[in-house]
């Protein structure tokens, strides 16, 4: 199981924590060291909707302009952005063998990973 995101993030710390609590093996995978491959988020995208995958409540993507923000429209587009912006995609993304997570909610870990 790979769990991917960025450290310092409260949602990936709370991930992080249940995961440990719950004596879940995973790698961690740091956006902001190791980057993402565009096949990766293409592979997500597959899994869940690309809207999900893309955090518009975070400050990267707050800080686009209008135009910018309305510019992104296709999948296309949304991966591009998040993969030069990994900060915008949504935290954690964990991997696992039934299919990903995003985000924290600690009832669809409790089903998926326990």
């Amino acid at each position: 199981m790979t769990v991917y995101g960025i450290p310092n993030c409260d949602t990936v710390q709370k991930a992080l924590t249940w995961l440990k609590q719950n004596n879940i093996v995973f790698e961690f995978h740091d956006y902001k060291k190791l980057g993402i491959t565009e096949a990766k988020l293409k592979e997500w995208a597959k899994q869940v909707d690309w809207q999900v995958l893309l955090n518009k409540k975070g400050t990267t993507w707050r800080k686009l302009d209008a135009n910018a923000q309305n510019a992104i429209t296709t999948e296309k587009a949304a991966i591009a952005f998040m993969q030069q912006h990994t900060s915008s995609i949504k935290r954690p993304v964990i991997e696992t063998a039934k299919g990903i997570l995003v985000g924290f909610e600690e009832a669809a870990y409790s089903q998926q990973l326990i």
